[in-house]
């Protein structure tokens, strides 16, 4: 491996060439070069390799040095060997301390010397300037400086020495080359007749950097995907065979069949629920029964037991001119009152046959609609599909169209590249030029700056010391000692002044004049609410009477609404039995069964597709079912699958 070490990164540059034209996935690409490299032992596979995904990993890194190499340089043909410069950049930056000198010197011996002769001496002399400025937009800025500067700096002579021993190499071969050319003869003039001038030799047409083209995998779904769907429809059909294996083959333990007793007690069952549903009626469930009366009783103030007491004489008064009125001939309103209430029930009567029609002419309609939304459905189904048709050819006529403009678009953004080389150079002289002028003024400012600060600190010392001086003045120790008197008072001359003495005793007397006023006006308090339970429990003697008295009354009025309730419930039956309604009954029937059988057919066809089955029409299907099964069978079937 050690005398091969230029042949290998000859295969390496080629290898990542096919990489950067392919569009592949690294993985994808390293195992398919493997396959290439069998006739190579291991060693040497594992060094291409390592070359060639190590360029892809850092192509960020090494692009970015490529680049300005190509900005600086004007040798334009050099572009198509843009993987060879990529791979000894890599070999340079990152492998040199496990290669070596020696066999980096190989390897740079074994390419063209004028190329890596111009890469190299661009690649030290700009390292530690545009180079590592370029590297801190990526990267940490102390990572780059202790991790790849650094190292290449300690390399710098060797390699250094190397070129000149290159430089020397290439001078001589072409010195050799020179020498070596035959001396031209010199030949008489030949005055005869000038030749047209010949034409001139064309310009070479710069060559535009080779873009990466789009990977074919953008366009494709992953293999990934594929595969989950593929495992999904295996075992969806697993699933299905397995539940139509479960739903022909019953346990053999078990008998599924069930006994002429069973099935009368599910019959009977079946009936009893049945008849406890009530479908057709129109109105809904009775409140739940007003326990009013069975109620607790509620505790009531005084507010309250008064406004019964009001109440209850009012009522007692109206009764009392009522029963007057009576006595002293006033007409009698009953025979009004009832002929009041014949014509409520006949005009109810009228009202629910109303609602009884309506609500079965709403039940055909349902049937009918749902039929017509069913139809309207399809329609719309076979509509949307045309659509996405359209839509699918408008979306690539339209990709088609923006492939174009991005192609006019990439090629007005090289001919704007090409024009902004000058403007760097423009920039990086500007950019110098502020460097050393903001270099300048940060010296003067660290100089005014170190100034500033003596000044300060010697400031600082002379008022610590002030402050030192000032502390042992004030820790010297002051003796100051007084008696205190209670009985004396402060000598303010004010009209209230007392001495301590004399304040206590007056608040030890309101203390007690205080106490002995809280205890009178307990006692009053007690009087007061003895005399306001005497007064509550006559009231409640009283309200006690009232609600006797109201008591009978609302059972009374029960009485009133059950009768109201059982002509209502008569009213009811005589509707349900008219013949009109009977006849409206019977369609709505009709409907619902039709609109059933239908939903029964939709259902069937799904059950077939769910089994993988081609679907059948309904003929054929009520034929085939009436020659095998019953429809008692049926329903246990449909059952087991649900």
């Amino acid at each position: 491996m050690t005398s091969s070490h230029g042949s290998l990164v000859k295969e390496a540059i080629v290898l990542l060439d096919k990489f950067n034209s392919g569009g592949q996935y690294l993985d994808d690409f390293i195992e398919d070069a493997s396959k290439g490299l069998q006739s190579l032992d291991s060693l040497q596979q594992k060094f291409i390799l390592d070359v060639v995904s190590g360029c892809v990993e850092h192509k960020a890194l090494l692009d970015v040095v490529i680049n300005v190499f190509y900005d600086q340089n004007e040798r334009r043909l050099w572009r198509r060997d843009r993987s060879q410069f990529v791979v000894v950049c890599y070999l340079t930056t990152f492998t040199l301390d496990d290669l070596g000198l020696q066999h980096f010197t190989n390897i740079v011996k074994s390419l063209d010397i004028k190329k890596m002769e111009a890469f190299l001496t661009f690649f030290l002399k700009n390292l530690t300037t545009l180079i590592q400025k370029e590297w801190n937009k990526i990267y940490d800025a102390a990572y780059v400086e202790k991790y790849w500067i650094a190292p290449l700096l300690r390399w710098r002579p060797e390699i250094e020495i190397l070129l000149e021993q290159v430089s020397v190499k290439s001078w001589s071969g072409s010195l050799v080359k020179n020498t070596s050319r035959k001396v031209s003869e010199p030949k008489k003039f030949s005055l005869t007749k000038p030749k047209p001038p010949s034409l001139p030799m064309p310009e070479l047409i710069p060559q535009q950097e080779q873009s990466k083209p789009v990977p074919n995998s953008t366009y494709r779904d992953p293999k990934e995907i594929q595969k989950i769907e593929e495992i999904k429809r295996q075992n969806q059909q697993k699933t299905q065979e397995l539940l139509y294996e479960a739903n022909e083959k019953h346990f053999r333990c078990a008998n599924p069949q069930k006994s002429e007793h069973t099935k009368k007690v599910m019959s009977q069952i079946m009936v009893d629920f049945n008849s406890k549903l009530q479908f057709n009626s129109f109105r809904s469930s009775v409140p739940p029964p007003n326990n009013k009366t069975k109620s607790a009783p509620m505790k009531l103030n005084k507010a309250a037991m008064l406004r019964e007491e009001a109440q209850y004489k009012r009522q007692k008064e109206a009764e009392m001119q009522k029963v007057q009125r009576l006595a002293e001939g006033t007409y009698e309103p009953s025979a009004f009152q009832q002929w009041q209430e014949e014509i409520r029930l006949k005009e109810l009567q009228e009202e629910m046959d109303k609602i009884e029609r309506r609500y079965l002419e709403r039940c055909t309609a349902f049937n009918e609609g749902a039929m017509a939304r069913k139809v309207l459905q399809e329609q719309n189904q076979r509509a949307a599909q045309l659509k996405k048709e359209e839509t699918a050819d408008l979306m690539r006529r339209y990709a088609e169209k923006r492939l174009q403009e991005e192609k006019k678009v990439r090629e007005f953004m090289q001919e704007v590249r090409e024009g902004h080389k000058n403007i760097k150079i423009a920039k990086e002289t500007l950019q110098r030029l502020k460097q050393n002028t903001a270099r300048d003024i940060s010296t003067q400012n660290q100089e005014l700056l170190l100034q500033a600060l003596k000044e300060e600190q010697a400031e600082l010392s002379r008022k610590c010391e002030l402050i030192q001086e000032i502390r042992a003045f004030e820790s010297v120790p002051h003796m100051r000692t007084r008696k205190f008197d209670e009985t004396e008072t402060a000598g303010c001359e004010l009209l209230g002044e007392m001495s301590i003495a004399e304040l206590k005793e007056r608040l030890v007397l309101l203390k007690e004049k205080r106490l002995t006023e809280e205890q009178e006006k307990r006692e009053s308090i007690q009087e007061d609410k003895q005399k306001e339970k005497q007064q509550r429990q006559l009231l409640l003697e009283k309200l006690d009477k009232f609600n006797n008295d109201k008591r009978a009354l609302v059972q009374a009025a029960a009485v009133r609404k059950q009768e109201k309730r059982d002509a209502r419930l008569q009213i009811e039956q005589a509707v349900k039995q008219s013949e009109p309604i009977l006849a409206l009954r019977k369609k709505a029937e009709e409907k619902k069964q039709q609109f059933q059988r239908v939903r029964d057919e939709e259902r069937q066809r799904l059950k077939d597709l769910a089994r993988g089955k081609t679907p059948k029409t309904s003929t054929q299907q009520s034929t085939k079912m009436l020659e095998v099964k019953s429809w008692e069978e049926l329903e246990h079937d449909l059952e087991d699958f649900i």
